[in-house]
């Protein structure tokens, strides 16, 4: 069986990085890693093609090689899912599509004309559908009444991607959020049990990484990747010296929830790892709204102290903030600026929010008669698809303002600047050069294209913008300070390139989508009035 496997594409978003990209010559962030996982648990006899339609074009002679072709994509990647399972169908293809958008909107990718829905977990259902396809079933639908253990998970084929295209590599260890947040999907998708790998098995996958020539960073894709601490720490003890035995030849970046802070012995275990960022979801400093989205984790000690604690820790952090949650006072949005502000966070995802499906908010909302639309997204250019507890345009006035003032360019470098400063103090980086002394680092390929990103990053925010004063400076004083951290800060004041340009379109989107929302709502206030007048009895005299 031939199986062509193609990912969609990805709109434009806070995380696309398209300008950034472009500074180093890649096409992506991060590749399909579902696909290459689907690809491994698939018959090994069956040849595969992988193509990444946010890497490359599909071409006629990929098409005319298919039997079949198989695809999976998130929510925020349904318009061009939609649209590629067209074109096979009109191909006359056979069509599986799986992943998380298919898992939530089944009846979507059914009304185009898929032929096989491979949903939930490929572990339980991809096995269901080989069979099926092997007796000459034309078509099915395949889901699990449980979530598979991922101990059984095997290698993914990594040879199937272009590593040259991607800025990082992705690999997983766990599933599944032990926490309750109101809003997310993936307590959802894969439940509140954590389900992790062996340490033996991720660093499988870390041996096939490194034996194909992988030599930089890594994310792992976890939602919450200290959603089980006990076998994240085995998993660490074991990663540490199989990453100082080989000189560190990846960097490590997670998503954890913010009470990582709680455990000093874990933050040092994922440094002499080689985790260097962690994404944590604060959402919003307001603990009110905290608790009324059911994010009780973050109001058990103070948020600001948490995020200092992981920074001075040796972790990079990154991180959500949300506004529009029920209940919100006034002034959300600028108290998230100055929260982010306050804790040095340069890259700080910003968004409204959105009720996903299937969600417990999406089911209130629809209880309480309170949903918009039955399409839900993450996407930073959309309005809220619901009636919130105060004012959409005061939301999103504060939201457009919130978005330009974090990414004007010299609060982001300030911020980026002061964020690497207490970097630079962590204790982990004098152990970890106590641990190499004397012993051979990773060698990793000279890379001209960097070298031509940073001459293109230099011209611009040391020449070009109201920058190029503070640009000098600070880079001197990273220098003096924190030499070793110079090469990540540079990275992370390239991410400048990419929100200067988005924030624009962010500002551009919302504002006309606001528009349309209040013109609408004139015209309806307009025809109730007319209405309430032509029903009141007529004046005397008239």
């Amino acid at each position: 069986m031939r199986v062509l496997l193609i990912y969609p594409l990805f709109p434009k978003s806070f995380w696309s990085f398209e300008k950034t990209l472009e500074l180093v010559g890649r096409k992506a962030m991060l590749p399909p890693l579902g696909l290459a996982t689907v690809a491994a648990i698939l018959p090994q006899t069956w040849e595969f093609r992988l193509r990444d339609r946010n890497v490359g074009q599909i071409s006629e002679a990929d098409w005319d090689w298919a039997e079949l072709v198989l695809l999976s994509g998130m929510i925020v990647q349904k318009d061009d899912l939609l649209v590629q399972v067209q074109e096979a169908k009109r191909r006359g293809k056979k069509v599986a599509v799986g992943g998380p958008y298919a898992t939530a909107l089944s009846h979507e990718i059914e009304a185009v004309g898929a032929d096989y829905l491979v949903l939930d977990e490929g572990e339980i259902t991809l096995p269901l559908f080989v069979e099926a396809v092997e007796r000459g079933e034309e078509s099915g639908k395949f889901r699990a009444t449980e979530k598979p253990s991922v101990t059984l998970t095997p290698i993914p084929r990594f040879d199937l991607l272009d590593f040259d295209a991607y800025s990082e590599m992705a690999i997983q260890f766990s599933r599944g959020c032990p926490f309750q947040c109101e809003f997310c999907d993936i307590i959802v998708l894969y439940g509140r049990k954590p389900r992790t790998k062996e340490p033996e098995q991720l660093i499988a996958e870390l041996d096939r990484l490194y034996e194909l020539g992988w030599r930089r960073g890594i994310f792992m894709v976890d939602d919450n990747f200290i959603g089980n601490k006990r076998n994240v720490k085995r998993l660490l003890r074991e990663l540490g010296p199989w990453m100082e035995e080989r000189g560190y030849p990846f960097s490590f970046a997670t998503e954890a929830s913010v009470d990582l802070a709680n455990d000093q012995e874990l933050m040092d275990l994922m440094t002499a790892a080689g985790f260097g960022a962690v994404f944590l979801g604060i959402e919003t400093p307001d603990e009110n709204s905290l608790e009324v989205t059911k994010k009780f984790q973050n109001t058990r000690d103070p948020l600001s102290e948490s995020v200092n604690k992981i920074i001075s820790s040796g972790l990079r952090v990154m991180a959500g903030f949300i506004i529009g949650f029920d209940g919100e006072k006034s002034g959300a949005g600028q108290r998230i600026v100055d929260f982010v502000e306050k804790t040095t966070i340069p890259t700080a995802i910003y968004s409204m929010l959105q009720a996903l499906p299937d969600t417990a908010l999406w089911h209130r909302l629809e209880r309480e008669g309170r949903l918009l639309s039955a399409v839900g997204n993450i996407n930073q250019t959309t309005l809220m698809n619901f009636v919130p507890t105060r004012p959409l345009e005061e939301i999103a006035r504060e939201y457009v303002n919130g978005f330009m003032e974090l990414y004007d360019p010299i609060q982001f470098l300030n911020r980026t600047y002061r964020h690497y400063r207490i970097l630079g103090t962590a204790p982990c980086h004098a152990e970890r050069r106590r641990k190499m002394k004397g012993k051979p680092k990773a060698k990793k390929p000279v890379d001209l294209r960097s070298l031509n990103a940073l001459l293109i990053l230099c011209w611009r925010q040391g020449v070009v913008r109201k920058t190029r004063f503070l640009f000098w400076v600070y880079l001197v004083q990273m220098f003096i300070h924190n030499r070793g951290g110079v090469a990540s800060y540079l990275g992370v004041c390239a991410q400048i390139e990419h929100f200067l340009e988005y924030r624009e379109e962010v500002k551009r989107n919302i504002e006309s989508q606001l528009d349309q929302f209040l013109a609408e709502e004139s015209r309806l206030r307009a025809e109730q009035q007319a209405a309430a007048a032509s029903q009141s009895p007529a004046t005397v005299g008239s």
